[in-house]
């Protein structure tokens, strides 16, 4: 079993305007809801590609219920934690002639509810994936996703982690088959500007070093390298078509590689799949469907090395 960990997840109410102006009423042209977070938008594409997978971590109130009901209605299963208090956050995306964003919070998550999580966490079993994605909410420490990883060191749990500066260092001890930083991410990591390939492949080196086994670095519209376990570094094109939204395109990524490694064993395959989906979400209005996907997989080429 696939279990994809979203610790904050959300509704994302998204309006539209021609032009936004503060200090003043703006009319929108267009809203949409969808469900967010990182973990959340894998659940989704591994779906589009009939892979099964399980959403854990936490929600709250209406909005936990809403959640909940579109991943049901989409044919996710869930097994969250349910607060007692507060709501699960509402991010607000405004897209006009700029993209604005306002994220909220979250609810308040205790350590009882969190060992609660963690009781579930230590259900998952030898041979299980767990995808660990995104932020930690402020009432969490730092650690958590490192005390989580802790609780499966003992098994054979092939991990994956999407998650940026110390969150994602933190979890490389223990060994993560796949992380996925992007070119701002690894230089902050390394405090480096990243301006060429020579330096992406010396940091992705540096992080393998570190305990991670493959690591992927999408560079959106320049395309995406994978350097793998087992020596050897692909890169994927790149295809020129209209960017809608750029929301969930990593997630994408990551979920089309675990598809496609899932169903080939084949690194190269894996890439193609994995920029296949990050690129059919970036030219579709909210996350790819399959069609979309198998539309964008048919055009690229991966090359290795």
């Amino acid at each position: 079993m696939i279990y994809t960990v979203t610790l904050n997840p959300s509704v994302d109410y998204i309006v539209r305007l021609d032009t936004f102006l503060t200090g003043t009423t703006n009319r929108t042209t267009s809203e949409e809801y969808y469900i967010g977070g990182k973990g959340l938008n894998v659940s989704y594409i591994l779906n589009q590609l009939d892979v099964k997978s399980t959403a854990l971590g936490f929600c709250a109130g209406f909005t936990g219920s809403f959640i909940e009901n579109q991943l049901r209605g989409s044919g996710i299963s869930s097994d969250f934690i349910k607060l007692k208090n507060g709501i699960s956050r509402i991010n607000i995306k405004v897209k006009s002639d700029e993209e604005s964003e306002i994220n909220a919070q979250g609810p308040y998550i205790s350590e009882s509810a969190l060992e609660e999580f963690f009781r579930k966490i230590d259900n998952i079993s030898n041979g299980d994936t767990i995808v660990i994605a995104g932020s930690i909410p402020k009432s969490l420490g730092k650690d958590t996703y490192a005390r989580i990883l802790s609780r499966l060191k003992d098994k054979n749990v092939r991990i994956i982690v999407d998650a940026e500066n110390e969150l994602l260092l933190d979890c490389l001890p223990y060994k993560p088959f796949l992380i996925k930083p992007n070119r701002r991410e690894l230089s902050q990591i390394f405090g480096v500007q990243i301006d060429d390939d020579m330096k992406i492949m010396e940091c992705a080196e540096s992080l393998m070093k570190k305990g991670a086994q493959n690591v992927i670095v999408s560079l959106g519209g320049d395309g995406a390298f994978l350097f793998a376990e087992n020596g050897k570094m692909y890169r994927s094109g790149t295809l020129k078509q209209k960017v809608l939204n750029t929301v969930g395109a990593g997630d994408s990524m990551v979920a089309g590689f675990i598809a496609g490694y899932d169903q080939t064993g084949d690194f190269g395959y894996a890439l193609k799949l994995a920029a296949a989906c990050g690129n059919a979400t970036a030219f579709s209005p909210g996350l790819a469907d399959r069609n979309k996907i198998e539309e964008v997989l048919f055009e690229l080429v991966v090359s290795s090395y």
